[in-house]
């Protein structure tokens, strides 16, 4: 019965060769597009399932409240690990990491730059399931100066050379370190990323006991058939044990009082599985991907297979007189209904699976653009699990059944006699259902356009607007501890280079912040008061083109500037500072003395963060000639930029000659912020296309039948004077009006999507009417293209051709 069922499917096929083709055309498309995302939003919802162990990990997160201003970080003291291990039964083990940037790499007199170095204490095996290469795991990280290297770290140092018990340098450090180790590349679907770990032990600040000092991410491992619930209940006891304390040293109150007040110091624990979509945590390491963007792209995967498949269904509904007839001869030769639904759904199942082979090329094809576009390294595997080929299997027949169904049973619902008698009109009034397909295939269309430009738009706003500062022309050197304490004579030496303009250093710079610090000002001692911290020396101001609301810059014949600072407008106004020459910051210190420090200037809303975020308070403090780290920054005049950059990275080689100059440019850097939105921006554009793409094939296929169905008429008309262009108007004029009820439709719920997209930007535009009127001109221009050439053609024919047309 089956291979009956394929003969008579064959048959029909050959007699609707174009509707098949558009068919198989967008399905295919449609399914490459549906898997191609799934692919994205599976790889994405998969961070570090590659730990057996992941059920059971768990990192510590802290959420402070400190006068109005809230953070919620993944840092921790470096004491808490320990600290847990000893005095909460629930834990079995604990994990600091510490990450850092590029950092230079030297073995036999050979550098490297290495952009992942993360130091970890030696129970980092037992956290991640990283297979040791080479190496005893029982010893890898459990003494000062140890490293362990990634398999391809490994191989670019050194070769086809064994690594183990060989010396490196790392960084400006003058004592080296020991290779102990070769691990497996870290996955890419890990939320760190790290070339090369070191013992966590050789760092000085590991030994720190301040629980107010907060540097660290730390992991705990719990026990089998222990709740994270139990240890999350037992913090507020451990902060009132150990930071209860240093509250009272350093604030003067009771951590109880400090409470009362509205803040908050608390922490509580994240499993794993849930760090990578969690963008409500400041990260030290991978940024986290924005949960939402993958139910938007999960919803366009499902709406474009639905657009596919409704044209698979206008198409074989719009057929039903032609195939009317060979329904009737079939149930008059003892057909059943069930028996013409199995041909008409083998039909729709075979066109599906070709469609799945077609759309495994494309994907197989374009992969590698994706993975260029999205950073990542997304792979379709199609034996690398049995249920793979099933799934795939499942899907075609879903689709089949999606696309064929409704078709199948309208199709063998005919009455033979009414058939046979020619009276096949009732079939016609499926058109209104048509009608609402189209409607809809274009209301996706023209969400996803509307939408599109958008998030084109918030792009083009967040990359132009005026952040504070002039970001063009600044080159950011990193790694400005590599000079030691001939940072100052450098920075002068750079500065008599010709096309530099100034030169700076401080020890954050806007789009990389690395303290938040807690204060208490002169004469409100119950009040505390968070703010951004960055030293800087005199002259971060006018190299960065910042604007002093009031007072003045740090300069050097004030010598009590070294013990001064600067504030922003977001510090005088949600600290509610009213008269700023005579307040005065107190800064607590580990002795218990407090150091005062008086505001010199208040300088100008700067944008540190990205524009999702609002502008908070920010001070600046003078960074002393003992503070050798942090990033130097050049502004370079408009003027040859090759010439003064060479110029630049030779005078470092004089003062650093074993350490590579590392730079890049601010305002590249800033773009890096906006990095997700544009890849979801430009995968928005790709899908938009295909998506009107299909709809247009469908709308093509139609029109072609229209037309064919109407030559008598366009004849008639002709014959009685219409002219090409009145023919014209008025078949095309029905698409037009879908495509507008189309657009109604589409506005208010783009409308809607786009405002809560929006939210998550405390800068941003207004959505306004262009937006909503160029997605309807686009969407009406791609239908009216689409539709023209069948109307013109058919509309020219000899009028007497027409006539003879059955």
């Amino acid at each position: 019965m089956f291979s009956n069922l394929i003969k008579h499917s064959l048959r029909s096929f050959k007699r609707q060769r174009a509707y098949i083709v558009i068919n198989i055309l967008g399905l295919s498309i449609g399914i490459a597009c549906s898997l191609l995302i799934s692919l994205y939003v599976i790889n994405e919802a998969s961070y570090d399932k590659y730990n057996t162990k992941r059920d059971r990990i768990y990192r510590a997160i802290l959420n402070g409240k400190i006068g109005g201003q809230e953070v919620t970080v993944a840092s921790s003291p470096a004491i808490m690990g320990s600290t847990m291990l000893k005095e909460f039964p629930e834990i079995e083990d604990f994990l600091r990491m510490n990450g850092s940037g590029p950092t230079v790499i030297e073995y036999n007199n050979q550098t490297f730059t290495e952009d992942h170095l993360v130091e970890a204490d030696s129970s980092f095996f037992n956290f991640f399931s990283i297979p040791v290469l080479k190496g005893d795991p029982k010893n890898l990280l459990n003494a000062p100066r140890k490293a362990v290297l990634s398999e391809s770290t490994a191989k670019k140092i050194f070769g086809n050379e064994n690594p183990i018990d060989k010396p490196i340098r790392i960084g400006s450090d003058s004592v080296r370190y020991t290779v102990t180790g070769v691990m497996a590349d870290i996955p890419q679907n890990s939320h760190f990323e790290a070339n090369i770990i070191s013992s966590f032990m050789t760092n000085p600040r590991s030994k720190n006991t301040v629980w107010m000092s907060n540097s660290f991410s730390t992991y705990f491992l719990l026990k089998p058939n222990s709740s994270y619930k139990t240890v999350d209940a037992k913090f507020p006891e451990l902060m009132l044990k150990y930071v209860g304390p240093e509250v009272q040293q350093f604030m003067g109150i009771s951590l109880a009082d400090f409470e009362a007040k509205g803040n908050k110091y608390r922490f509580y624990l994240q499993n794993l599985s849930d760090i990578h979509l969690d963008t409500s945590i400041q990260q030290d390491f991978k940024a986290p991907a924005d949960p939402k963007y993958l139910k938007i792209f999960g919803s366009i995967a499902i709406l474009i297979v639905l657009i596919a498949a409704i044209n698979f269904m206008n198409l074989s509904t719009a057929q039903a007189s032609r195939r009317a007839k060979e329904v009737g001869i079939k149930k008059v030769a003892g057909s059943t209904r069930g028996m013409l639904v199995a041909q008409f759904l083998s039909e729709s199942f075979i066109l599906s699976f070709i469609s799945l082979i077609l759309a495994l090329i494309f994907i197989k094809a374009t992969l590698p653009y994706f993975n260029n576009l999205l950073g990542a390294n997304l792979v379709l595997s199609l034996f690398a699990s049995w249920y793979t080929i099933p799934i795939l299997l499942l899907f075609s027949i879903f689709v089949g059944l999606l696309s064929g169904g409704y078709p199948a049973f309208f199709l063998s619902s005919f009455n033979p006699y009414e058939v046979l008698k020619g009276s096949v009109k009732n079939s016609m009034q499926n058109g209104r259902l048509r009608r609402v397909l189209v409607v809809f295939q274009f209301a996706v269309s023209i969400l996803l356009i509307v939408g599109t430009m958008i998030m084109y738009r918030q792009i083009k706003y967040m990359l132009n607007k005026d952040v504070g500062f002039n970001k063009e022309q600044l080159i950011v050197i990193n790694r400005a501890e590599a000079l030691g304490t001939k940072m100052k004579s450098f920075k002068e030496t750079v500065k008599n280079i010709p096309g530099v303009v100034n030169i700076t250093s401080s020890t954050a710079i806007p789009g990389r912040t690395n303290n938040n610090n807690g204060y208490m000002m002169e004469g409100r001692k119950d009040e505390t008061f968070l703010m951004t911290t960055s030293w800087v020396d005199y002259d971060f101001l006018e190299t960065y083109g910042m604007a002093l609301v009031s007072g003045r810059s740090f300069k050097e014949s004030f010598t009590s500037d070294k013990d001064a600072c600067i504030i922003n407008e977001s510090a005088v106004k949600d600290f509610k500072i009213t008269d700023i020459e005579k307040a005065r910051f107190m800064e607590p210190r580990d002795s218990g003395k407090v150091n005062y420090l008086p505001i010199i200037g208040v300088v100008k809303n700067f944008n540190y963060e990205s524009l999702r975020n609002p502008i908070g308070p920010y001070i600046l403090k003078f960074q002393n000639d003992n503070m050798l780290w942090g990033y130097i920054t050049v502004r370079l005049s408009a003027q040859n930029y090759s010439k003064t950059i060479i110029a630049i990275e030779d005078k470092w080689k004089e003062f650093v000659s074993n350490n590579p100059l590392q730079y890049y440019f601010l305002d590249a850097d800033f773009e890096q912020m906006y990095k997700q939105e544009k890849q979801n921006a430009q995968m928005a554009v790709i899908f938009s296309i295909l998506a009107i793409f299909i709809a247009s094939l469908g709308l093509f296929g139609l029109t072609s039948f229209t037309v064919e169905q109407r030559t008598k008429e366009i004849g008639v008309r002709k014959a009685m004077g219409s002219s090409v262009a009145g023919i014209y108007i008025v078949i095309s004029r029905e698409v037009i009006i879908l495509v507008s009820i189309s657009a109604i439709i589409a506005w208010p719920i783009i409308y809607y999507i786009a405002g809560k997209w929006l939210e998550g930007f405390y800068y941003k535009i207004n959505p306004g009417v262009f937006s909503f009127v160029a997605g309807l001109g686009i969407a009406l221009g791609i239908a009216i293209i689409t539709i023209s050439y069948r109307i013109m053609r058919a509309a020219m024919v000899n009028p007497a051709q027409s006539l003879k047309y059955e």
